[in-house]
């Protein structure tokens, strides 16, 4: 069951004796906050039409798991965001069924729609695309106080930004996979994402590159993230590549594992000049197979400001005198070729 909890101004003209008849057509339904109780999962389908529709807020029972045993939709577990809709869960989790018979995301926002989470946990979605959490192409997603963990996807474990709004305050991305690559997060498509506090943890790129987050053709700001226990080909933390933009400020990225560029690869291909700017931040203990162990800098641009690199094996930059700055210990290896082993199939026109 699922209660609608009315405005303010409703209870007072309750309270005054007056008629809800005698309240403007609309007045009430656009400030409901919709209540939906434990693992009522078509209850909290009925909320999110009902937001997408109306507007509101919908409220889980705390400390609750909410489980999808089949998609609402082909591809989504939940009904499509088209609305602005905003989910406070109470530290609940929504999450699909490891036993269920499909794969489906858990949440999908399409264009100009709006998804805000708060303290919720997004856990198990799989996608054979993007997205195993969530998936917003051209819309805004706003996660706070939020997890996504253990989704899996294609590209873009976690979360996939394809062309919009993603704004992660106090969030954590941990342990999701993409077969190919953004083990955590996927930024494509000149979307722009924005990050605040939380950490990329655990994630992994398995036959790729960008373990923690891919940023391909977009534009990426993380202020005070933990990058940390990332893995990919190249990348294991982050990988900014094709044009892309990356700023780093009071960030650490650390204890991350890629064939190169453990911490952080910045790639420029013939789509535009990878630029990446820290500031404040530190690049430590990542590990490499091959050269670039702190950060790889393959014909791209990469400003350090009062940044330390250091402790990264085998090297902290490559090739060498490719980042300012950046100084390598004297048994550094020499980096192997510049086209090093980037994969073909992520390389893509930004059209």
């Amino acid at each position: 069951m699922r209660f609608i909890s009315r405005s303010g101004a409703v209870a007072a003209a309750v309270g005054a004796g007056l008629s809800l008849a005698l309240l403007p057509a609309g007045s009430a339904s656009a400030a409901d906050d919709i209540q939906v109780e434990c693992n009522d999962i078509p209850g909290l389908v009925d909320a999110i039409n009902q937001a997408n529709a109306n507007g509101g807020r919908i409220t889980l029972a705390p400390r609750c798991t909410y489980t999808l045993t089949a998609p609402d939709n082909p591809d989504d577990g939940l009904p499509e965001i088209t609305g602005d809709v905003t989910i406070s869960g109470n530290n609940s989790t929504i999450r699909r069924d490891p036993e269920a018979a499909e794969n489906f995301r858990i949440f999908h926002v399409v264009s100009g729609g709006t998804l805000t989470l708060k303290s919720l946990t997004v856990r198990g979605g799989v996608s054979s695309n993007f997205g195993g959490g969530a998936l917003n192409e051209q819309g805004t997603l706003n996660l706070n106080d939020t997890v996504f963990k253990d989704n899996s996807a294609n590209t873009g474990g976690g979360v996939s930004n394809n062309g919009g709004q993603l704004h992660l305050d106090r969030t954590t991305v941990e342990r999701n996979s993409a077969a190919m690559f953004g083990g955590g997060v996927l930024n494509t498509a000149n979307g722009t994402m924005t990050m605040k506090g939380g950490s990329l943890l655990k994630n992994r790129a398995a036959t790729s590159n960008g373990g923690g987050l891919e940023n391909q053709v977009g534009t990426a700001s993380l202020e005070s993230v933990s990058v940390r226990g990332n893995t990919g080909i190249e990348g294991g933390g982050i990988r900014n590549v094709n044009g892309s933009t990356l700023n780093l400020k009071s960030t650490t990225l650390k204890d991350n594992i890629a064939v190169r560029g453990a911490g952080l690869s910045n790639l420029s291909t013939t789509f535009g000049t990878a630029t990446a700017t820290l500031v404040d931040s530190l690049v430590t203990r990542n590990t490499a197979i091959t050269a670039g162990g702190g950060i790889d800098n393959q014909a791209g641009q990469v400003t350090l400001t009062n940044t330390k690199v250091i402790d990264n094996t085998p090297d902290n930059c490559a090739p060498e005198g490719s980042v300012p700055g950046c100084t390598n210990p004297t048994a550094a290896i020499d980096p192997p070729p510049a086209q090093g082993l980037q994969s073909d199939n992520d390389i893509k026109d930004p059209e």
